[in-house]
């Protein structure tokens, strides 16, 4: 139509069944693309500076973690920023952000990815842990070694083989580590999975410190192997992750700050791995 006039040139390829663009078509989208973002990012913040935060945030948190930790939170947020909407969507998977346009993923790493801008939202560890009526059955085990003996209860990963990693607990034991082949009669993708079949006797799990206090009343677990440190299965800390940009929206950040309030005191545990009362 007229923007064709005005370049002079055909920019749209037009058929009976389809229609799609020239060379040229698409050489003018591919420049002018960064220039219209620019002025849609201009707009977004002009109405964050009028007035409320406003818009949606759109957000990806792993399934027991949204579920125990995340969820709780959110009534309180939305009353404090009536103008923002939230998305949860709640997904052990890793997804591409930017693909399926996610503002936020919510995730425990040893360290973010380096294309993208991420908060530390607290610290995070793992701890090792059976029921009482288990460690009857089957005996406490004193070294990680002895691991290779007993029904672990194991995080569903690709890899058809699984290892537990330790580390010796106290300074001068650092650099003492030990890798165990494991092996049980279970494997879930949740956590929360995990710790009921924990709590049932079935076996020793490994889980995250944010469902091992969840839910948990006196006895139903015992740590297991407290002079070991598990190293390197979850991550050591919990980050809200977003895809590089040079501008953060005022909703996301606003969802960002709350979640750092939310968690700023982590998840403790008793010395040794045991729930806090």
């Amino acid at each position: 139509g007229e923007l064709e006039r005005a370049a002079g040139v055909a920019l749209v390829r037009r058929t009976t069944r389809s229609v799609g663009l020239t060379a040229a078509g698409q050489q003018l989208v591919d420049d002018t693309q960064a220039s219209f973002t620019h002025i849609a990012q201009s707009f977004a913040n002009a109405r964050d500076l009028a007035g409320q935060p406003r818009g949606l945030v759109r957000v990806t948190a792993p399934v027991a973690l949204g579920r125990q930790h995340i969820a709780p939170t959110l009534a309180a947020f939305v009353q404090r920023y009536p103008e923002i909407k939230l998305e949860l969507d709640l997904s052990d998977r890793l997804v591409n952000l930017a693909l399926e346009g996610f503002d936020l993923a919510i995730r425990h790493a040893h360290a973010p990815p380096e294309t993208h801008v991420a908060w530390v939202l607290c610290e995070s560890r793992s701890v090792l842990v059976a029921s009482p009526d288990y460690l009857r059955r089957k005996g406490v085990p004193t070294h990680p070694n002895e691991l290779a003996q007993h029904d672990c209860l194991l995080y569903l990963r690709d890899t058809p083989g699984q290892s537990w990693s330790f580390v010796k607990r106290g300074a001068r034991a650092a650099d003492e580590r030990v890798i165990v082949a494991v092996h049980g009669p279970l494997r879930a993708n949740n956590s929360e999975v995990l710790r009921e079949v924990v709590r049932g006797g079935l076996g020793i799990g490994l889980l995250p410190d944010f469902t091992a206090i969840t839910d948990f009343k006196k006895g139903d677990w015992l740590p297991v192997l407290p002079d070991w440190q598990p190293d390197g299965f979850f991550g050591e800390r919990l980050y809200a992750i977003r895809p590089w940009a040079a501008q953060v929206p005022c909703a996301v950040q606003c969802f960002v700050d709350y979640l750092r309030e939310a968690f700023a005191g982590g998840f403790p545990l008793a010395p040794h791995g045991s729930p806090k009362r």
